[in-house]
């Protein structure tokens, strides 16, 4: 491997999270209910909604995609009513590279049939649709994940092109979940932890979406987990996600609640998404 990815002149540059941040009245009126409790219960999932919604048919190629309203949380399952809605512009930073990698197990690099080193991270991905006041499984969009290795390395660019190592996507299935096993991020230098991710339609939707954003990771966390195996010589991360603009502007609202699973690690992620 080269050595890690430089730092950037400016980390807003790094894929940032577009859009504003709306408040709770703000969420409360683009899903058309009048109490916090009644948008709770409407968006865990096993709600009265029954049925998932798909992806939109083919038509007109990605690239015009329109805009998503999207609420996330990285609370479990059965949690109560997700805090942040994101109007995103469809950006993509220096690091995405698009390899048409439909696969579950991102560690891979099919230039040389390598592995990535590092802590094995399986992250569960539930994404549904709001629809009025209930959310629905999203059937058949792509969850699109990329990030550094543990040394803090991309790849396909700089001295790391031709490799294709911790890219790639999922569809959702018919309960709004896909599945993506990849290692523990490393970190470079001027960043907190992080994972890129983006949910989309692909190529042939007619009415296309695209939200892109980052998961972070519990600052003690990541440094319990950087003084063990392959993340030890480097050490632990020189910015904490306080001191991360990104970070900042996310509220802390895509921070992951990672746990112990064997000699790895997993984590679940949900969103909810509101096409218009």
């Amino acid at each position: 491997m080269t050595d890690p990815v430089p730092p950037m002149s400016d980390p807003d540059d790094d894929d940032r999270l577009i859009g504003r941040v709306l408040s709770r009245r703000e969420v409360l009126a683009l899903m058309g209910v009048v109490s916090m409790g009644a948008v709770a219960v409407a968006c865990a999932p096993g709600s009265a909604a029954s049925g998932s919604a798909t992806a939109p048919a083919s038509g007109s190629a990605a690239g015009t995609a329109a805009t998503a309203l999207a609420t996330a949380t990285a609370v479990a399952v059965a949690s109560s009513l997700p805090s942040c809605v994101v109007v995103p512009e469809l950006t993509e930073g220096p690091y995405y590279v698009n390899e048409n990698l439909d696969r579950s197990d991102i560690r891979v690099d099919t230039s040389d049939g390598s592995v990535s080193e590092g802590a094995v991270l399986t992250l569960d991905w539930v994404v549904s649709q709001v629809d009025c006041n209930a959310c629905i499984p999203l059937q058949g969009v792509l969850v699109d994940v990329w990030h550094c290795d543990a040394a803090g390395n991309y790849s396909d660019v700089g001295g790391e092109q031709g490799h294709d190592y911790l890219r790639g996507y999922q569809h959702t299935d018919g309960s709004g979940k896909a599945r993506i096993v990849t290692v523990y991020p490393g970190w470079y230098q001027g960043r907190a932890v992080h994972i890129h991710f983006k949910i989309r339609t692909d190529a042939q939707a007619s009415r296309g979406f695209e939200f892109t954003s980052q998961l972070f990771f519990d600052d003690a966390f990541s440094q319990g987990v950087y003084a063990t195996g392959v993340y030890a010589a480097k050490g632990p991360q020189d910015v904490m996600n306080a001191n991360d603009q990104i970070y900042n502007q996310s509220q802390g609202m895509t921070l992951l609640d990672v746990v112990k699973d064997g000699d790895g690690y997993k984590a679940t992620f949900e969103l909810a998404i509101k096409t218009t």
